[in-house]
């Protein structure tokens, strides 16, 4: 980092704390705090939102999917084709949602269930978005701290501190600075801002990197694999644990069940000038992780192709130091990233990726910041006071007070937290402990008018129990359910376990270049083979051993200890714990927990008192219309309008439909026509599939340049309209997201 990056990085700060200055006067009513007083058009919603999505844990989370599979993560990703254009034409959940005019997603739940459950269901929001945002701080510092070469330890005067409390208390502050001025409109307005500039920085980091790396050094890198763990062909996953086809199965179905079940954003669902207007932001919001993410698979390619192509040798030895140094696989792939690019990036260019990175996390941060503490307060207290007002002064005085209150959790448990698991594995476990239940009790509710509230309880119960255990055993040391046959090494103190049960799962080992893989061997005695392999699975050092012998691992300087360990009548539970545990990912418990919340509420709906909730008065249908937000009236009655271009729809938002959703449409078609070829017995060659992937990257490059300037000048266009929307407001003091009895007597109870 040299002083024009340092000025780059400071610099942006300082125009996001002057943009949020100038929105202090139009948040002053809680409608205003909460959801911008509903003034924010399609474009200004797409980028910000898009920006609170992809803070730097995001980032961390796909270039450790990217550095793992590669372009096979693009093919499986095409899964979501289809839902993608189901939820983009209908405005799944997002429209209906809209029109309850709810501020946060448990005042609908009070709407159409009971205050009870609302205080329920946002407590369950508001404890597993918590612990779910309570990593963001550590892994964004651990990221800087990587990033920038900064020293354990850094002096200040006359005092001395650890750096990484000190990069999370001044990432956490900027953050909380914003929120607490404008509170939404804030969000929004600083979002869209270092959304539309990082946009631009990335596609400039991507061309840079696509000129310093050849695309002969990539292709020799991502051909280089073993058998089941290929980077190009999406049918030679047999050997991957993480992201294989099934991963991105269960997450098309969490895509389409959990749709506006996760809060960390909330204030955007509530944001939209109308619903028609919501809609239109999630349909332009697709190109978001079309296109606009590519830079998640550039910088994973450029990693590889540094780490095999000769010709980068110092950058590489650079990358595998800071590597080597982590004391876990999770921080390993934690700090990839950011030494690369810190041994890649030039000066100035690396200033702008610093810039564009600090702008990440403070959109990220900021956002939920926001969502959590104002969930807190208005989804958890105020309806303890039943109809018992607060002025408004004092309701946006308890909103920050909750925003402080989760910053300084964060802060906290980032202090303390050890990652054992990848980031995305983590925040799907923790996120499902709420929309594992939620999803089922947010469509029923928005969409079955037989769903009851014991139907919804019992949902919610049964997600939070699977979800919350399956986060806990995460937790838990490993070692506790180690029985029978095991391999123990001894490092630092600490002792690693590799059971032969388990033969051919990798361990992990802090301080040491490579994983722990052992497989029994034949023999009078019990022996196991014992091996120290590398990421590609390459031996680097091996041995054999006897039971309740040890011996070295070849010339690595380590010894092997070969044991059983016997748990007596407890032994079936704990290898049933270990294998969740060690085999079962977080995903997949996040679909198990789905599974069993659907099947309750639809059962508990159906076999309960009958029940028919009024979905027009909730909806504002109808005779119950709101002036300015009706829908229109006319009925479907071509094609197209029941396929979702309805005629609320403009001849520009027809256009603007079709041609993003021709994107999805296209790649579903070319999934399915390789899916079946595949099944018939066709095969390419992995050069074929590599000459494949390479022409899909320069598409997507082009197409990224094009979709971000269309995005910065409809932004800019949407937030010269938010203020002078705002300007033109009349907020309405009793819109502070209180269900009050009298105004609401068709809930059920």
């Amino acid at each position: 980092m040299t002083t024009i990056d340092w000025v780059l990085v400071a610099a942006l700060p300082l125009l996001l704390a002057f943009a949020a200055m100038g929105t202090r006067r139009h948040a002053r009513s809680v409608s205003g705090f909460l959801a911008a007083e509903r003034c924010a058009g399609r474009y200004l919603i797409t980028v910000a939102y898009g920006m609170a999505q992809v803070g730097v844990i995001s980032l961390v989370w796909f270039w450790q999917q990217y550095y793992d599979v590669g372009f096979t993560s693009i093919w499986w990703g095409f899964l979501e084709g289809p839902a993608l254009i189901i939820m983009a034409l209908s405005g799944w959940v997002i429209y209906r949602y809209r029109r309850t005019r709810a501020l946060t997603m448990a005042q609908f739940l009070e709407m159409r269930y009971s205050r009870r459950f609302r205080v329920y269901a946002g407590f369950i929001a508001f404890a597993a978005g918590l612990v779910n945002y309570g990593i963001f701080p550590a892994v964004a510092a651990r990221f800087f701290m990587v990033l920038w070469d900064l020293p354990d330890v850094t002096n200040l005067g006359l005092f001395t501190m650890q750096t990484f409390p000190l990069i999370m208390a001044a990432l956490l502050i900027v953050a909380l600075f914003f929120v607490f001025l404008g509170g939404q409109i804030a969000v929004l307005v600083t979002d869209w801002i270092q959304g539309t500039i990082s946009n631009w920085v990335f596609l400039a980091v991507m061309i840079f990197l696509l000129w310093l790396v050849p695309w002969s050094s990539i292709e020799t890198a991502i051909l280089d694999r073993p058998p089941g763990r290929s980077l190009v062909n999406p049918f030679d996953l047999g050997a991957e644990g993480r992201f294989d086809a099934w991963y991105w199965v269960i997450s098309v179905i969490v895509l389409f069940y959990g749709m506006l079940s996760w809060q960390g954003t909330s204030g955007y669902h509530a944001s939209a000038i109308n619903a028609h207007e919501a809609k239109m932001a999630n349909i332009l919001a697709g190109w978001r992780f079309r296109v606009l993410m590519l830079i998640t698979l550039v910088v994973p390619l450029a990693i590889h192709a540094v780490q095999h192509d000769p010709a980068f040798a110092e950058a590489a030895a650079s990358i595998e130091q800071v590597v080597d140094q982590q004391s876990t696989a999770a921080l390993a792939a934690e700090a990839r990233a950011p030494a690369a690019a810190r041994a890649m990036l030039p000066p100035v260019l690396l200033g702008l990726f610093s810039m564009a990175l600090v702008g990440a996390f403070l959109s990220t941060n900021d956002t939920y910041l926001h969502s959590w503490g104002t969930i807190l307060v208005q989804d958890v207290i105020l309806p303890l006071r039943g109809d018992k007002p607060l002025s408004a002064r004092a309701h946006l005085w308890a909103l920050r007070g909750g925003i402080l209150l989760v910053a300084v959790f964060a802060f906290v448990f980032s202090l303390y937290y050890k990652p054992e698991q990848y980031v995305s594995m983590f925040l799907a476990l923790t996120g499902a402990v709420f929309f594992g239940g939620a999803g089922s009790v947010i469509i029923g509710g928005l969409y079955w008018k037989r769903g009851s509230t014991a139907a919804a309880w019992t949902a919610m119960t049964v997600g939070l129990l699977l979800a919350g255990g399956g986060t806990v055993l995460k937790q838990i040391d490993k070692s506790l359910f180690v029985t029978g046959d095991v391999i123990e090494v001894t490092i630092d103190g600490k002792t690693h376990f590799a059971p032969l049960n388990e033969a051919g799962q990798k361990v992990y080992l802090s301080g040491v270049t490579g994983s722990l893989v052992v497989e029994p061997v034949e023999a009078p005695a019990p022996t196991a083979a014992v091996s120290l392999v590398d990421d590609v699975g390459d031996v680097l050092h091996q041995t054999t051993v006897d039971r309740e012998q040890t011996a070295p691992l070849g010339d690595s300087g380590l010894d092997v200890h070969f044991t059983h360990h016997d748990a007596g009548i407890w032994t079936p539970l704990l290898a049933f714990l270990r294998w969740l545990q060690v085999t079962v990912t977080g995903q997949v418990l996040t679909f198990w927990a789905i599974l069993a919340a659907v099947a309750s509420y639809i059962g508990v709906s159906l076999l309960g008192p009958r029940h028919e909730h009024d979905l027009d008065r909730l909806l504002h249908r109808g005779a119950h219309a709101i002036e300015g937000e009706e829908a229109s009236g006319e009925v479907a009655s071509t094609w197209l309008m029941k396929l979702g271009f309805d005629a609320e729809m403009t001849r520009w938002d027809r256009i603007v439909t079709a041609v993003t959703i021709l994107w999805p449409v296209v790649f579903t078609v070319v999934l399915i026509v390789g899916i079946i070829a595949h099944a018939m017995g066709g095969t390419l060659s992995d050069e074929t599939w590599s000459a494949l992937w390479q022409g899909y990257l320069w598409l997507v490059l082009v197409v990224g340049g094009i979709v971000t300037l269309w995005f910065t000048i409809g932004g800019v266009r949407d937030l010269m309209r938010l203020f002078r929307r705002l300007r033109q407001a009349d907020p309405d003091a009793g819109d502070d997201g209180v269900v009050r009895t009298d105004a609401d007597t068709s809930k059920s109870n």
